[in-house]
């Protein structure tokens, strides 16, 4: 899986220069962040939505849209898959109630509801 979202990370390198008429990553750059980011947004409610109706194609569907998108924002910050593959690796074997404590200054966190 990383191969290929390391692919798809190289050809939205390629594609930011591309011409905006026949290239959708172009033209998302060309609309600059908060395009990109209002893209990212809808396509998470867009996953939200399919995994509420359970139905399987839409969630892989709205999903594979949704890394995409994600992809195309980390290109636009300068920021690479890796850089979050890393991150994920960094957090293994650690609880992820003691992550978000760490991160938020070590104030108590509470359990995820359910």
């Amino acid at each position: 899986m990383a191969d290929t979202l390391e692919r798809l990370a190289q050809i939205i390198e390629l594609r930011k220069e591309a011409d905006p008429a026949t290239s959708y990553v172009a033209h998302l750059f060309g609309k600059g962040r908060d395009h990109i980011l209002k893209k990212l947004g809808e396509e998470a409610i867009e996953t939200v939505i399919a995994a509420k109706s359970g139905e399987r194609e839409q969630i892989i569907y709205e999903t594979a849209d949704l890394w995409f998108h994600t992809l195309v924002m980390l290109a636009h910050s300068g920021l690479h898959p890796q850089d979050v593959l890393e991150e994920l690796e960094r957090r293994f074997g650690t609880s992820g109630i003691e992550e978000k404590a760490a991160r938020s200054g070590g104030g108590s966190a509470s359990p995820p509801r359910q």
